[in-house]
């Protein structure tokens, strides 16, 4: 009969598991005495062993009957923790790699790419937690599902208190609400069971972690704070009259215009709206006898209107648009160092009455290192005087219109699963309204929205406006024609 080695079955530890050691040398461990068997026979026992015969096992604290692991609360400790981990770890990469795959700046692409690496780390955490509230086969597993419940519970906390700058409902607060009150529970079981105790340099993996949210941190105060103001904005505009020339068919003088934009900032940008106005001014013209400032008062009454100019020779100032248009699509991208112009002709007949023609040339843009515009929606032009356009407004109250409208999503992706959908609005008219607004608000022809939260949302995005304009005397116009 062959002797075999004395088995000895040690007492069950914090978690019910009991090792086994044959011949000094550990084989395995079991919760159960149908597992212990198993290795029994791995090492040669028969299938049938006696338990309780002392010649064959030796029973350290406790006997065969010793078994106090509750498989059901470890199972259920362990599925709620790689649960809640696998679902932050997904989370994780769809607030990172928007960021991380098409972000304009390389501090936001930085910034998107650590989120989706603090994915990949809760992904780790989740399959040690699997070892963990296993047979830990690997010693710093608790570990790993600390820094990756840590990684959970800044994620979320961080998420709730950009949610509450602001307080707007959206569908993404019913996962990291969850997530925060999950991290806190993951944490406090963790704590008492003193997880990080098996690692080899407690220290150095203290000073990771600390160094991972000091780089986090950084990342995300140079994304969104330090990095749009260091990159300013600047444009060039220029609106200019051509040398006139007569037709002797008709009785106008075509006068060329040349509009001209480059983008001489450090930043491209979306053109949100744009417009050209070229206008005529009449005038009557005063010796000058009254004080400028109430002669302009008296004319600005007169015509009802809260802008004029003060000239002491001019009174009763009116303007009539001679000419009307966009420069661009709406839409359309400026790079940096990227210019265009335009030349443009319109027709002043030579008895029209005008004194003076200008041209104002305006442009609204929001900056691309803020947003993405949804542009295949934006540059659809809704009319407002067809009824079937979404945007349906009488001609006889709103006039006609042609309103542009489209989803932004802010290229900082943090603030786009905290924050309801926002949109930017253009309203263009040849009368010259020209309307550029930023709002989670529906469109509204009242332009009653909420001015704080377009202001704040412009200053967010960074929308603004440029403009130029050019004057010049319809005599010296008809001079260079030579009428």
């Amino acid at each position: 009969m062959r002797i075999r080695p004395w088995a000895i079955v040690d007492p069950p530890d914090s978690r019910g598991l009991r090792r086994v050691t044959i011949g000094g040398e550990t084989v395995g461990s079991a919760w159960s005495p149908d597992e212990l068997r198993k290795i029994l026979g791995r090492s040669g026992y028969p299938e049938d062993t006696d338990l309780d015969d002392p010649s064959s096992v030796f029973w350290r604290g406790g006997d065969s009957r010793t078994w106090p692991d509750r498989a059901w609360r470890r199972r259920t400790a362990m599925s709620l923790m790689m649960a809640g981990l696998l679902v932050s770890m997904a989370f994780s990469v769809v607030i990172g790699w928007p960021d991380a795959s098409g972000a304009l700046t390389f501090a936001q692409r930085v910034t998107g790419a650590l989120f989706v690496l603090s994915g990949v780390v809760q992904g780790v955490a989740a399959t040690a937690a699997r070892d963990y509230w296993g047979r830990r086969y690997y010693r710093a597993s608790g570990a790993i599902v600390l820094l990756g419940v840590f990684i959970v519970l800044a994620t979320a906390t961080l998420l709730l208190s950009l949610w509450l700058e602001e307080r707007e409902y959206t569908h993404h607060i019913w996962v990291y609400m969850p997530l925060l009150c999950w991290s806190l529970w993951a944490l406090s079981l963790l704590v008492r069971e003193k997880s990080w105790e098996c690692v080899p340099h407690p220290k150095k993996f203290a000073a990771g972690v600390a160094a991972t949210a000091l780089l986090t941190a950084v990342s995300l105060a140079y994304s969104t704070m330090y990095q749009p103001a260091a990159a300013p904005m600047h444009f060039t505009l220029k609106a200019e009259f051509g040398k006139a020339w007569e037709d002797r068919n008709v009785p106008y003088v075509h006068v060329p215009l040349t509009l001209y934009m480059k983008n001489t900032g450090g930043i491209p940008v979306y053109i949100v709206n744009d417009i050209y106005r070229v206008r005529g001014r009449g005038a009557e013209y005063s010796s000058g006898e009254e004080d400028m400032t109430t002669e302009w008062r008296e004319s600005v009454g007169r015509q009802g209107r809260s802008e004029g100019e003060a000239e002491l020779h001019v009174d009763r100032l009116r303007y009539t648009t001679i000419s009307s248009g966009r420069f661009s699509e709406s839409g359309s991208s400026l790079d940096v160092g990227q210019e265009y112009s335009m030349k443009r002709v319109f027709q002043l007949p030579r008895d029209a009455g005008y004194d003076t023609v200008s041209v104002e040339f305006q442009i609204s843009y929001m900056r691309k290192d803020r947003g993405k515009l949804d542009v295949e929606d934006f540059r659809l032009a809704h009319p407002s005087w067809e009824e079937n356009s979404g945007y349906h407004c009488p001609p006889a109250v709103c006039g006609e219109q042609l309103i542009y409208r489209g989803r932004v999503r802010h290229n900082n992706n943090l603030i786009n699963v905290t924050r309801k959908p926002r949109y930017v609005t253009a309203v263009w008219s040849p009368r010259g309204r020209f309307i550029s607004s930023i709002s989670s608000l529906r469109f509204d022809y009242s332009g009653l929205g909420d001015y704080q939260e377009e202001r704040r949302e412009q200053e967010r995005y960074g929308a603004a406006k440029a403009r130029a304009d050019s004057e010049v005397s319809v005599a010296e116009l008809l001079a260079s024609a030579g009428v």
